[in-house]
């Protein structure tokens, strides 16, 4: 039996702001406790084409949103887009927008790149990294994109695909951080989270 082995001697609470399940499944794997308060801003306001600069942004303006509606907290927030080619790829519009990206990304390498903010919500301490992780996909069929779009996955998924459901199917290789591409790259949050005496383990 694995035994919780959080080492914790902060007094804040952690929030994370993000209604993303895939970050939540990741937090609950590592047993923390923490409340769940998605940000509510307009990602359409920022717009950058260094897509490093706007996934950072994009997590630090989450962060700062949060942190106005709660006390005392440790608030973490992320943002993933993925970049094929020098052009960023987010959320798909609709299933034909889904095809054209996991087509595009068809037997072919790309990247993850995820930006990571931490702060409290005094904004005393401000933390904001960014993790680039390398994607090769195998060769996809057209049925094989088809029948993995008609599963609803794609939706929702920066680059059209979920590397934890069905889309891991497709993935050949990784240089980088598993986590990261899911959403929230463990080992650089462990190492922010230390900053405000957050220990995980």
């Amino acid at each position: 039996m694995i035994k919780k082995a959080n080492n914790v001697t902060s007094n804040l609470k952690l929030v994370l702001a993000s209604a993303s399940p895939r970050r939540e499944e990741i937090l609950k794997k590592l047993n923390l406790k923490f409340t769940i308060v998605p940000a509510k801003i307009n990602e359409e306001n920022f717009s950058n084409s260094d897509p490093i600069e706007l996934v950072k942004t994009l997590a630090l303006e989450k962060a700062k949103s949060v942190s106005e509606l709660v006390e005392e907290a440790i608030v973490i927030a992320a943002d993933t887009v993925v970049v094929f080619k020098g052009q960023i790829l987010g959320k798909p519009a609709d299933e034909a927008d889904a095809k054209n990206m996991l087509k595009s990304l068809n037997s072919n390498q790309h990247q993850v790149i995820t930006g990571l903010a931490v702060l409290n919500s005094s904004k005393e301490k401000i933390f904001v990294e960014h993790n680039i992780t390398d994607v090769k996909m195998t060769n996809m069929t057209e049925k094989e994109i088809d029948n993995y779009i008609e599963t609803g996955e794609p939706m929702g998924k920066a680059g059209s695909y979920a590397i934890q459901g069905y889309g891991g199917l497709f993935v050949e290789e990784i240089k980088g951080s598993y986590h990261s591409v899911m959403g929230l790259p463990i080992h650089q949050l462990a190492k922010l989270l230390d900053k405000f005496n957050y220990g995980i383990l």
